[in-house]
């Protein structure tokens, strides 16, 4: 695979809508903020853990500008008639542990409009790629129990996972496949 920062394919939505999925790029600011505004109170909290009417400059940075060796953030765009826009986002941050054990935390965004359609899905199978061509040997994540959609796009990935429930906070673990073996999300 060439550099996760040059990533970019296209790619079927399950109901037939083409899409782009590629790598964040730092310009993508405008479209972000746009993309956050058009997610419903719910959608922020089940990915922010906490209700926010928006993204601080801060954040914003975070977002959009990433190293793509420890953080590494995908979007999904569509074509509309004023240009591309971001319908969904998802990222691995890896913790500083040597390659061969790194393990990394892993997190999606999807617009309301397109949800259900598959999109987490093709995100998760995408970022275990790069993740794997880059020495992550686990994706982690802290679900909310009430979360049935992202916790079935985990049981459905193919990939060995393991779960503790916290409160009414599910952590995730998946283990991706060892050096040799198959890709099962594919």
């Amino acid at each position: 695979m060439n550099n996760p920062r040059n990533y970019i394919v296209t790619d079927t939505l399950k109901d037939g809508t083409t899409v782009t999925i590629r790598a964040i790029r730092r310009n993508d600011s405008s479209k972000v903020l746009e993309a956050f505004t058009n997610l419903d109170r719910e959608s922020i909290y089940t990915r922010f853990f906490t209700y926010k009417r928006h993204l601080t400059e801060t954040e914003l940075r975070q977002v959009t500008d990433v190293d793509f060796d420890h953080v590494v953030a995908l979007v999904v765009t569509t074509r509309t008639r004023d240009g591309e826009t971001i319908i969904a986002e998802g990222r691995y941050i890896t913790d500083d542990a040597p390659r061969s054990c790194r393990s990394a935390e892993v997190a999606f965004t999807t617009e309301e409009e397109y949800q259900g359609r598959g999109i987490a899905r093709l995100l998760l199978r995408h970022l275990v790629r790069i993740a794997h061509e880059n020495g992550v040997s686990q994706l982690e994540a802290d679900v909310l129990a009430g979360n049935h959609p992202m916790l079935t796009v985990f049981r459905r990935s193919g990939l060995p996972m393991q779960q503790r429930s916290e409160g009414g906070v599910l952590h995730v673990t998946l283990l991706l496949p060892a050096e040799n073996s198959a890709d099962p999300s594919r």
